[in-house]
């Protein structure tokens, strides 16, 4: 919108435009920015600067030093007819690690970090009430929580390098040991998808039936619904899958593997959460809507299914891709059934390579496994949130409109 100026120096009357909102915060200060510049100069400095450290350590090569050495990290040597296997696979990378984590350069980034954290905690505290404007008091404020984070990371890294860092690396971050396992994990990956995608598609489709048959008003067509729905919630995933397969599929000589189980279990799971969320979506929609659908002649089913349902989907696909995103983490439930080779998830594939190798890397690695599979979708469900509510709410200024 163009805002008409009176009086200004450019002639009796000049037109400035402004195409965005007017700035109510006020303007920052060189101090406030200092502050929250400080800030994140010491987050940087703890967090970037050692990992700077290792990644130039790391492009050095692998090396033994005499101080790994001392702590038993050498290079490993095969079995031979005359000799056993001796030393450690991996352990140059390992070295790297320990060394890179105990260099000066990493030292004086850590307590530079610290002292500058402080600095930003302290002054941003302390002034931060005496700021003009609200821009200000914000730049203060934020600088001094950043201050907080990196004295906390410091300090803790600080006590951390003082204890057995080479047994830390050693058994969680000795890469060389997952040499043949990575196409295994791939594999893995896939079947967690399988089983978190099966059980949500099968458990969406239960729960919208189910949700139909817990809001009747016949306490008959009620009443099961609502039996199913509050006994999957209130026993546990872990006793389903274990009662299901080994109390029914195998008691009963049922032609079901273990796979094919899983998935049945996790869409009877899902299906009464899902059904909840289903509850709560459709009796979220206006009883106008009902009304309207039966004033033109629709029965109760083509209301639901034209007028309700639509817009319940609508609302409920957020907390349905949340229930997904539980769902990923949950198939690590299946270790108690026993898969087979290939059809291990994520977590069981871990367990297993740790069986053979005594190296928990193999559990480092599932964790990043899954962070790569669930941060996107939890991206995604932040999005549809935000697009959903947005669309709601101009749907609803038209209603009101109309």
């Amino acid at each position: 919108m163009a805002e008409t100026v009176r009086g200004s120096a450019a002639g009796p009357e000049a037109v400035v435009a402004r195409t965005g909102p007017p700035d109510v915060r006020g303007t920052a200060s060189p101090w406030a920015l200092s502050i929250f510049g400080a800030g994140i100069s010491a987050l940087v400095l703890v967090i970037g600067g050692v990992a700077l450290v290792q990644v130039v350590y790391a492009l050095e090569g692998g090396r033994i030093t005499s101080g790994c050495r001392a702590v038993g990290l050498v290079p490993f040597t095969p079995q031979t007819p005359t000799s056993p296997a001796a030393g450690i696979k991996g352990a140059e990378g390992v070295c790297n690690i320990v060394e890179a984590a105990r260099a000066t350069p990493t030292t004086l980034l850590l307590w530079l970090g610290v002292v500058v954290g402080v600095a930003a905690l302290a002054a941003g505290f302390g002034t931060y009430r005496r700021m003009e404007t609200r821009r200000r008091r914000e730049l203060c404020i934020t600088g001094a929580v950043l201050g907080i984070q990196a004295v906390v990371i410091g300090a803790f890294l600080l006590w951390f390098r003082e204890g057995r860092v080479d047994r830390f690396a050693s058994q969680f971050l000795n890469f060389e040991r997952l040499q043949g396992y990575w196409v295994g994990f791939i594999g893995a990956a896939k079947n967690t998808l399988l089983l978190a995608f099966g059980g949500e598609i099968g458990g969406i489709v239960a729960g919208l039936v189910l949700a139909m048959l817990a809001i009747s008003s016949r306490r008959a067509v009620r009443a099961p619904a609502r039996a199913y729905i509050n006994f999957f919630r209130g026993t546990p995933l872990l006793w389903q899958l274990s009662f299901f397969y080994f109390g029914i599929v195998l008691g009963l000589n049922l032609p079901l593997g273990v796979f094919a189980a899983a998935i049945i279990v996790f869409i009877l799971n899902t299906g009464a959460y899902a059904a909840e969320v289903f509850r709560a979506g459709i009796q979220s929609i206006e009883r106008g809507q009902m009304e309207a659908a039966r004033s033109l002649g629709m029965t109760y089913l083509q209301a639901m299914r034209f007028a309700i349902v639509p817009q319940a989907v609508r609302r409920v696909i957020p907390p349905l891709m949340n229930e997904f995103v539980i769902l990923i983490k949950d198939t690590a439930l299946v270790l108690v059934l026993g898969l087979a080779r290939d059809q291990l998830e994520i977590f069981n594939y871990a367990q297993e390579g740790y069986s053979s190798t005594f190296n928990a890397t193999f559990f480092v690695v599932a964790a990043i496994a899954y962070l790569a599979v669930t941060l996107p979708l939890i991206r995604l469900v932040n999005i549809a949130e935000r697009r959903l509510r947005g669309g709601l709410l101009g749907l609803n200024i038209g209603q009101q409109g109309l």
